[in-house]
């Protein structure tokens, strides 16, 4: 880890002191994104998580999790000794933020590929663009049903909702065999908690057990005490709640406040300790289904779990980590497409075509594990997990403790 550290410091200035007899087909390659960087043999990669809006926090651990992947992958050679330079575009909390923000980093920045958007609703919108012009994108938090079939040139290092999910009722049923009554709760103005709560509706259904009310609401609401109020009034068991981490942390502080003690099951979006501010004590005991555990024991897991841990003081996220994989998966394939013809030589164009051919080839050890893509550029990973938040005697931190 010292090495890795050290090194940062050392190939940062070995790559600006380098040979420049390529420049000029590389330079195609970072037109307008010379405002980024002071190296003009860097490789612009695009990062397109939100920055601002009700889902900023969410946005920054990504962006948290390719800083830490330029880093370390800057401090062992970069791409053949060119280094990666991530150029940033503000996604927002909407659709039109994010397709700013793929139309900015496609025709302005001319990155060679893109990283986001935060959110699967953005993605449906956003993916698009890129897919007309040609340019590899990889999904780092979209899990929703049908992102890699936007496309030919749409990838996600996240895994489907679909197999996540079931994991988390499985581990619910394991802690109280005795669950009946299950509440759903969902927001119906976002598409990946539209699409998760199928999934989980589906899986109590296939359980055996009885759906009693499905409750919706908005990721803006913050009042929830009439759903709340009709899932406690059905005796429910179980509560599965599919939102974002400030309305789903606000449902699950009413439940507990009007006297709901059953088990609750948070999807996707609470994957975030930012819950933790917002349901504070009362968080404690929410289960989450996990595609990813800072305990996974290879090589480069360890260096950045390390890494994080160093600059953050907490264990990272499952989309710090997923965001890093992103950017991994865009220089190992870019490594191995620069041994068989050096990348110099392909205009912006080709490159991103070869780039997108090669990135959907490989298989990449991660900190996920091992992972590879389907032909139409769905993860395929062989490791997940469960998690139950465990809360600090203050009520403020907390721990996302796994199950075994």
């Amino acid at each position: 880890m010292k090495k890795f550290l050290l090194l940062i410091t050392f190939n940062l200035l070995l790559f600006a002191c380098s040979n420049s007899d390529n420049r000029d087909k590389i330079n195609n390659l970072r037109s307008e994104s010379s405002d980024h960087t002071n190296n003009s043999n860097a490789i612009p990669i695009g990062v397109a998580f939100a920055q601002t809006s009700n889902i900023a926090l969410l946005g920054q651990e990504g962006i948290d999790g390719v800083k830490i992947a330029q880093e370390y992958f800057n401090s062992q050679g970069g791409i053949n000794g060119k280094p990666i330079n991530l150029v940033f575009q503000d996604a927002g909390g909407d659709e039109v933020g994010a397709i700013n923000a793929f139309q900015n980093l496609i025709n302005k920045d001319k990155v060679v590929g893109i990283v986001g958007p935060t959110l699967s609703q953005q993605a449906f919108s956003a993916n698009p663009i890129a897919e007309r012009a040609k340019v590899p994108v990889i999904g780092a938090s979209n899990t929703a049903k049908g992102i890699p079939e936007i496309g030919d040139y749409i990838a996600r290092v996240s895994s489907s909702v679909a197999i996540v999910a079931p994991h988390a009722v499985q581990a619910a049923l394991k802690l109280n065999p005795k669950i009946k009554r299950v509440a759903v709760f969902y927001a119906q103005n976002d598409a990946f908690n539209k699409s998760e709560t199928e999934i989980f509706q589906n899986t109590v259904k296939a359980k055996g057990l009885d759906l009693v009310t499905v409750q919706k609401f908005q990721t803006t609401d913050t009042d929830f005490q009439t759903q709340a109020t009709n899932a406690i009034n059905l005796k429910s068991d179980l509560v599965i709640i599919s939102g974002l981490a400030v309305d789903g942390g606000n449902l699950v502080k009413q439940l507990r406040e009007l006297g709901y003690q059953g088990l609750i099951i948070g999807g996707n979006g609470f994957n975030t300790s930012h819950i933790f501010s917002v349901c504070q004590a009362l968080c404690d005991g929410i289960i989450i289904a996990q595609a990813y555990s800072p305990e996974h024991p290879n090589k480069i897991n360890t260096a950045f779990r390390q890494a994080y841990l160093q600059q953050y003081k907490k264990q990272p996220s499952q989309v710090t980590a997923q965001a890093f994989t992103a950017v991994q998966v865009y220089v190992e394939a870019l490594q191995s497409l620069n041994q068989k013809r050096p990348i110099e030589q392909l205009n912006l164009s080709e490159l991103r075509t070869a780039l997108n051919q090669e990135l959907l080839a490989k298989k990449y050890d991660t900190p996920l594990g091992e992972i590879a893509f389907t032909p139409v550029g769905d993860v395929i990973q062989k490791q997940f997990y469960v998690a139950q938040l465990k809360m600090d005697a203050n009520g403020l931190n907390g721990r996302f403790q796994y199950l075994k």
